[in-house]
């Protein structure tokens, strides 16, 4: 694990506690927070990480840290790409060279990991909703504390937000949503105008005043109700001219902003006074993402999510070449020349353009290409109504957000029977994200919907010979593959796609079977092949490819000919590929005492590292398969 860096920590070494922060001037809070972007450019340029997120954030931590107390109010970080400054100052300064490695800590707030982290996050659009359940809590249990929940604009595209928002509004609890907004410049002219009406509208007398002044007004008889109800309107088309607060207002929100997100002074003074309002108020806050680091302000975008990088110049580090393309590559590629043949094929994505490699089809084919923000349930949904007049729509989404759509994926495409093709990227373990982002659970929440068919490819060449499959099936299917790159393989480019169900025994042998597939493919051969070198033992191995339908002749023809079987996914064991194969070979009775080791993950969250040390510490590497095959033998 690599060892801190920082080069300086005067003022965060002197905190002993968040709540020091409430202590210091601004002057201090200007220094700490040019201490702090140094450590997190410093950590992540050696760890990888969401940089630019939380370096637009730096003023907006301290001024909530300075504001409210840390030892009694809630904060809850929506997504959790803006925390790391608020990891650094509540404890986690002599951890932090840890981010994102195996045993270190965790790129986004748990709950395990920190008091401070009062909410586990990782996935978007989830504080509005979390924050209000603890207003809830608080109020029956009869306390007087804040909860601030902190929300992107990114994240505020999805739809779970705005429950969030719509059920607040109607519960009118005191309850305070900061509004990261990223995205728009600032402007000193608005700026300052948003902020005067913001100071005049926000400020507490002048809310006493509204609310007296209404109910006097109620009270003149026959015209007093369409007397406010007229002011109410007037006040709202003023406020709506000056700010973007009016759809906030509609769920009966106060709004301020905006808000210059990187003013520590005046962040502080409107906290202080929401402080003391009463109802649901959201703060709206405009930062510059990746504010302080050049390379990150001129190219937001790549230091999103960023790997390894010279922190001088913001190159990435350059490490042992590999030419090889990246199956998110081979994806986008393959479905280009897909499209360019057949121009029913629309593709989709859910705010990840460039993650799920649809930049070049979205320049390629703009009238065919969707991104329809942070909102995969629609986006499913989307594409079944594209399938239903006939077009061939791919959805391209990470398999952990894919979780998000499971009823639609249900009731909109399978139930339907339409043609769409869920294209899942990053299935099995993505690395240093954790938890939150590992695809282990698509095999399993997938196979046992109707209609489905499921299919995951040895290498890139089979990726593509799939995706022809999976666009060519008139009916839902899912085709899933790992982050990184391949063996090579190149996939050939007049290929045609193969018949569902279809497995490939890649090598036979007869002291066992190994059953895998996707991308644990590879690395069960090149553990067979080393132990017939060494043990002069003999293992087959079967690529399954589809895990529905499976191809159950195949399987029950293996059962027949083998007494010792390993089965290897990069998925759950719970309901995963080795489940359908045991339940393939039970309703077949063809079981008879083999030997059978199941390699896959176990009923655990896998915590986060880099790949191949995940890999190894489940026993899904070629060392594991290795140790399970010479187990067979031995016993």
């Amino acid at each position: 694990m690599q060892q801190p860096l920082y080069t300086r920590t005067d003022g965060l070494a002197s905190l002993t506690s968040p709540t020091d922060i409430r202590k210091l001037g601004f002057e201090e809070l200007a220094s700490l927070a040019t201490e702090l972007r140094e450590i997190i450019i410093q950590t992540v340029s050696r760890t990888g990480g969401h940089l630019a997120p939380s370096l637009g954030v730096v003023e907006l931590t301290l001024a909530l840290l300075k504001s409210f107390h840390a030892d009694q109010d809630r904060f809850i970080w929506d997504v959790g790409h803006q925390a790391y400054a608020y990891k650094l100052l509540t404890g986690r300064l002599d951890r932090f060279h840890t981010l994102r490695q195996l045993g270190g800590i965790s790129g986004f707030p748990r709950c395990d990991e920190s008091p401070y982290d009062c909410f586990g996050v990782g996935h978007s659009s989830t504080s509005i909703s979390a924050g209000l359940g603890m207003v809830v809590a608080r109020d029956l249990n009869r306390l007087r504390h804040h909860v601030v929940s902190i929300i992107g604009d990114g994240s505020m595209t999805a739809g779970l937000a705005y429950e969030g928002l719509n059920q607040a509004g109607g519960l009118e609890k005191n309850f305070i949503v900061v509004l990261n907004d990223n995205e728009m410049s600032i402007s000193k002219n608005v700026g300052a105008l948003s902020s005067f009406l913001s100071k005049r509208f926000a400020s507490r007398w002048v809310m006493r005043l509204k609310k007296e002044t209404e109910a006097w007004i109620n009270q003149i008889p026959k015209i007093g109700t369409e007397l406010v109800g007229y002011l109410k309107r007037g006040e709202d088309s003023f406020k709506g001219f000056f700010t973007p607060g009016m759809l906030f207002e509609a769920f009966d929100f106060t709004y301020v902003g905006p808000i210059n997100g990187h003013d520590i002074r005046e962040l502080v003074s409107v906290f202080n006074r929401v402080k003391q309002l009463e109802g649901p108020i959201l703060v709206h806050v405009l930062t510059k993402k990746g504010k302080g680091y050049e390379p990150a302000e001129k190219n937001p975008t790549h230091f999103h999510g960023v790997g390894c990088f010279e922190p001088e110049t913001g190159k990435a580090k350059k490490f042992a070449a590999c030419s090889l393309p990246s199956y998110t590559d081979i994806f986008g590629k393959t479905l280009c020349e897909l499209a360019a043949k057949d121009d029913k094929i629309v593709a989709i994505t859910a705010a990840m353009p460039e993650g799920t490699g649809l930049t070049h089809f979205a320049r390629t084919f703009p009238d065919r290409f969707f991104d329809v923000g942070i909102c995969e349930q629609h986006a499913v949904t989307f594409a079944a109504g594209l399938a239903a007049q006939g077009f061939k729509p791919v959805v391209a989404i990470y398999s952990t957000f894919l979780q998000r759509a499971y009823d639609q994926i249900v009731h909109d495409v399978c139930l339907q029977n339409l043609n769409v093709t869920l294209c899942l990227d990053r299935g099995g373990l993505v690395g240093e994200d954790g938890a939150t982002h590992h695809g282990v659970f698509d095999f399993a929440y997938l196979r046992h919907i109707p209609n489905m068919s499921i299919m995951a490819p040895k290498d890139e060449a089979e990726l593509a010979t799939l995706l022809r499959t999976a666009i060519a099936h008139p009916g839902p299917a899912a085709l899933r593959y790992p982050r990184g790159v391949g063996t090579g393989a190149v996939p050939d480019r007049n290929g045609v796609s193969i018949p569902l169900g279809q497995g490939e025994l890649i090598k036979d042998g007869t002291d066992g079977c190994v059953i895998a597939v996707g991308s644990r493919v590879h690395p069960a051969l090149e553990a067979i092949q080393e132990l017939e070198a060494e043990h002069k033992c003999s293992f087959a191995l079967y690529n399954l490819r589809f895990v529905k339908p499976l191809p159950q002749k195949d399987l029950v023809d293996l059962a027949g000919r083998f007494a010792s079987f390993v089965l290897v996914e990069e998925g759950t064991l719970a309901g995963g590929m080795s489940s359908a194969v045991l339940e393939c070979w039970t309703d077949h009775g063809v079981l008879n005492g083999q030997a059978i080791k199941r390699l896959g993950i176990p009923d655990v969250f896998v915590e986060h590292g880099a790949q191949k040390d995940l890999r190894r510490l489940v026993g899904i590497g070629k060392q594991g398969i290795r140790k399970a095959c010479l187990a067979m033998t031995a016993g």
